[in-house]
């Protein structure tokens, strides 16, 4: 094996050593996770009792689901004991092992840049035109579908190079690319200029704390204006050198090749500045960048080596998979023998497909390895994920926690976005933190609520829809996300949040649909709707969407529901009923009447 002993610096991981536990004084004090099996031995108790008690509370664990500390505790706490957690490394989770360490990385290490920008921009051309290749033309669809990852030797240095796709569908890519890199080089077209995923990228540069060179693309197309880019990213907290700022910005034609040693030289620079450090003789740990199982391959992976040097022989973790790297390819699909810090390489033969943006690490054995991933595995097995929440925030405020609030924002227009945002920037709390990641103009999409799981951040709509279909994603991700129409209610309850006051908390539930099949007239009450319920149930005290042709016509209420000559509290799935409401407007048959409420959120 290539990567011996000797060249680990003489420290060996300490993961996949036996996790310690035992009783003393009363007391249950052990180091890392522990199985419920183990954890029942150790401190004497029915395993079987246990489980059904965690099945009273809604909890699903097994003898072998592996045991965070809260419920170590819980079940020490039900039998009379009192619990510690000594400090080591028993946590038994190397994905937690920090990449670099100033006082041992001496090494000079490539520094790794990110492209960025709006679909069509020119990201992918900037790469043809400094690899000197032709990656643009073989793209499907004209944009790039995954991360691409290349490295370029410039006047004698190397630079790792991640191309991430422009395009909305693909925030999550850009998330990741920003959160590995060094430098971020922000593309803008000089003849388009700013444009949605342009703020979407610079967003998630500066959420990752990452520096900033932009590059104007396109300086040679008709009605190409590089200062009015200049203008409107300064109006975005990006000031030009030229213009007394600290941001480089560099005007370029990447198809014509015009400016881009410039914008090379300007990357050098600010790496050198930034001198970046590694270890060439520690153990390999970096990242997974892509991931996919190949028909003739196998599981593959693309991973940037962040610290470290890769070697063939070496045994991997990889997220919760393991493997031995007996092949190891660069992007030319050149075979490698070693692969040093900022240096992207595929590898085949793992024992599964892991996560895009998972850590991996190199381990002195196979066994060491896979207990490694094992252990991840298992860390994995029914994790309690939960998404951020002002209740949750509010609640830890409370206890005398110091809260940081995460925002995505959107609102209907530019101009209440930015109203918006001013007047949160203005909240001063002390000891809280509130960061706004982003914030714009448009609906709640796909892109805003991937940004949200990425920052554990809340998602603020204001006067602006929030599809279905995008609050049940929201759900699965596990984002709150909070809709309002007054800005001084929204302004009030961060606040709130922030301090540890906060109020009940209410979220919007749709309770289902019925359609307008018939229509009557009556002296006293108006028009009556003869309805069918299509899905869900109608309540008699629900809020009324009116929806005709897909658009929403008319907020109001139902002032009576009826079932034959009865009034009725709720008409369910499948069933006919009348209705009235209380404003003068007139249905048509086909309307579709979308009953829904407001229900108090229950944290926890």
């Amino acid at each position: 094996m290539s990567n011996s002993k000797e060249n680990n610096g003489g420290v060996k991981p300490a993961f996949g050593k036996k996790t310690q536990g035992a009783v003393k004084d009363g007391v249950f004090v052990y180091t890392g996770a522990l199985t419920l099996d183990q954890l029942c031995k150790r401190i004497g108790v029915s395993a079987s009792d246990t489980i059904k008690a965690f099945l009273m509370e809604g909890k699903m664990i097994s003898l072998n689901t592996l045991l965070g500390d809260d419920l170590i505790a819980e079940v020490c706490l039900n039998n009379n004991l009192d619990f510690k957690k000594e400090e080591g490394m028993g946590d038994d989770d190397f994905t937690k092992v920090p990449i670099f360490n100033k006082d041992n990385d001496k090494d000079s290490r490539p520094c790794i840049v990110t492209i960025m920008g709006h679909v069509d921009h020119g990201k992918t051309t900037l790469i043809d035109a400094i690899r000197h290749s032709n990656i643009a033309n073989g793209e499907y669809g004209g944009i790039t579908q995954e991360i691409g990852a290349y490295q370029k030797t410039i006047n004698g240095k190397k630079i790792t190079f991640l191309d991430t796709p422009g395009h909305e569908a693909f925030t999550a890519m850009r998330a990741r690319g920003a959160s590995i890199t060094d430098i971020v080089v922000l593309v803008v077209a000089a003849d388009d200029g700013v444009k949605p995923q342009t703020i979407e990228a610079l967003d998630h540069a500066k959420a990752a704390k990452v520096p900033i060179i932009v590059a104007i693309n396109k300086i040679d197309k008709p009605g190409a204006n590089p200062e009015k880019v200049k203008s409107q990213l300064s109006a975005l907290g990006l000031l030009s050198e030229d213009w007394g700022g600290d941001t480089m910005m560099f005007n370029i034609s990447a198809k014509k090749n015009i400016g881009v040693d410039k914008l090379l030289e300007g990357i050098l620079t600010l790496a050198e500045l930034l001198d970046l450090r590694a270890s060439n003789d520690h153990p390999a740990i970096g990242s997974v960048i892509e991931a996919e199982l190949d028909k003739k391959e196998g599981s593959k992976a693309t991973l940037l080596v962040q610290n470290g040097t890769l070697h063939v022989g070496d045994y991997l973790a990889v997220g919760e998979f393991y493997c031995k790297v007996r092949k190891m390819t660069n992007e030319y699909d050149k075979s490698l023998k070693a692969a040093g810090p900022s240096t992207p390489v595929a590898i085949t033969g793992l024992s599964g497909v892991p996560v895009a943006g998972d850590r991996f690490m190199a381990f002195p054995s196979e066994k060491e390895a896979h207990v490694a991933a094992d252990k991840r595995a298992q860390s994995m097995i029914g994790k309690n994920n939960d998404g951020a929440s002002l209740a949750a925030l509010a609640s830890a405020a409370a206890s005398g926690e110091t809260p940081t609030i995460n925002l995505i924002v959107k609102a209907d227009t530019q101009g209440s976005a930015e109203a918006l945002k001013a007047s949160l920037e203005k909240i001063n709390v002390p000891g809280a933190k509130l960061q706004i990641i982003h914030c714009a103009s448009g609906d709640v999409n796909q892109g805003d609520l991937i940004l949200a799981s990425a920052s554990h951040g809340i998602v603020l709509a204001f006067a602006v829809k929030v599809p279905a279909s995008i609050k049940e994603m929201g759900k699965e991700k596990k984002v709150e996300i909070r809709e309002y129409n007054i800005i001084y209610k929204l302004l009030e309850d961060i606040d709130a949040a922030l301090k540890g006051t906060l109020g009940p908390v209410f979220e919007e539930v749709v309770y289902g649909h019925a359609e307008v099949r018939s229509l009557f007239s009556a002296s006293k009450v108006g028009q009556i709707a003869g309805l069918f319920v299509t899905d869900g149930k109608i309540p008699s005290s629900a809020h009324i969407r009116v929806m005709r042709n897909e658009e929403m016509v008319l907020d109001t209420r139902l002032t009576s529901l009826k079932r034959f000559k009865d009034d009725a509290k709720e008409v369910n799935t499948g069933f006919e009923c009348g209705a009235t409401i209380d404003k003068k407007f007139t249905l048509i048959e086909g309307d579709i009447l979308e009953a829904y409420g407001q229900e108090e959120v229950k944290n926890g």
